[in-house]
């Protein structure tokens, strides 16, 4: 919880205390002088203390959790969360942690014991998804629903000397060849294997012969991807286009409404296949509405700085933000979504 520190607060200050003791000698007045200096140094430091440490309307060491391995959407999503923030100086610091592992989950249960008010985690639709693949015992709906920052396109790519140079290549192959095709991604169950599974439904191939790959973090699967490790890869737009663009993977295809500006790739649209990777934060679930509403008021003003415009551009992100009862709705309606489309696909039964 936010407030005072446990340890409490001096009386005075230990440095305040010794000047006391010295103007002994030069009187009583003196040294009532000092007290009552010291008392409202002392109370000073308490209001600022309490304040900086989220008992007033500042935040002062916040703290977000991307629930997956570095290098991946999650773990860049809080980076430049914390860039934002840190260069709008809207805390007086910004701590980031990882804790990877089965599609967020993981860190979906740790933040079921954290007792900050000051914490927030990342979370998205491959989370939606990971908790009903893993039947996990802590849901979104524990949670504190605090914002959705950003919407991602899905990329299909396979390394740039593959024979596959088409969405439909790469689909015949797993349709000939089943498991002997490989496709790697992010965590079982997550938005990267949702879409590996609609295209093979868009073409009524057996979901058993998929071959699915899962990392934790996106940063592995580009290694598997480099190292002719598979044969595939899906991802959000941001974490394979630097190589995109560098010529070492080729994009067979995006996943978003509209052709995406930074690639020169079809969409999916013809197969009937459209999904989009939206990512957030929320918070501990019990915490006390002020701090949810303090919490609020800090990504909002992230959002409006000019230092999250420039993390955005950065990372070809679209900007969705929504707050309130709109994100708590937005959240309750892709829970609702997402165990239909994994029971479609045999993901789940």
């Amino acid at each position: 919880m936010l407030g005072f520190s446990p340890r409490g607060y001096l009386p005075f200050p230990p440095n305040v205390g010794n000047e006391a003791e010295e103007l002994g000698s030069m009187g009583t007045g003196w040294r009532r002088a000092a007290a009552v200096a010291a008392v409202g140094l002392a109370l000073a430091g308490c209001g600022q203390a309490a304040k900086n440490s989220g008992g007033g309307d500042a935040i002062g060491k916040l703290e977000i959790m991307a629930p997956a391995d570095p290098g991946g959407g999650w773990d860049q999503t809080a980076r430049a969360m914390q860039t934002a923030v840190s260069g709008a100086k809207l805390a007086g610091s910004v701590q980031v942690s990882n804790v990877g592992g089965a599609g967020g989950t993981v860190g979906l249960q740790k933040l079921s014991t954290e007792r900050s008010e000051s914490f927030l985690m990342i979370t998205g639709l491959v989370m939606v998804g990971a908790v009903e693949t893993n039947s996990a015992k802590t849901r979104l709906e524990d949670t504190t629903p605090i914002a959705r920052l950003t919407a991602e396109d899905e990329v299909v790519v396979v390394p740039a000397d593959s024979p596959h140079k088409t969405i439909d290549d790469l689909l015949r192959a797993v349709d000939e060849k089943g498991k002997g095709v490989s496709i790697t991604g992010g965590s079982a169950g997550g938005t990267d294997h949702i879409l590996a599974g609609l295209l093979l439904k868009a073409k009524n191939i057996d979901p058993a012969k998929l071959n699915y790959v899962p990392y934790s973090g996106g940063g592995e699967s580009l290694a598997a991807l480099l190292g002719k490790k598979v044969d595939a890869g899906i991802s959000g737009v941001g974490e394979y286009r630097e190589q995109i663009k560098a010529g070492k993977l080729r994009a067979l295809g995006t996943s978003g409404p509209a052709a995406h500006p930074d690639l020169n790739a079809p969409t999916f649209k013809d197969l009937g296949v459209e999904l989009i990777n939206w990512r957030g934060v929320v918070a501990p679930g019990g915490i006390s509405a002020a701090a949810k509403d303090r919490l609020t008021k800090l990504v909002t003003d992230m959002h409006a700085s000019q230092q999250w415009k420039e993390e955005l551009t950065k990372k070809g992100w679209t900007d969705t933000f929504l707050t309130g009862n709109e994100f708590s709705t937005f959240l309750s309606k892709e829970i609702g979504r997402v165990k239909p489309a994994l029971q479609d696909i045999g993901l789940i039964k």
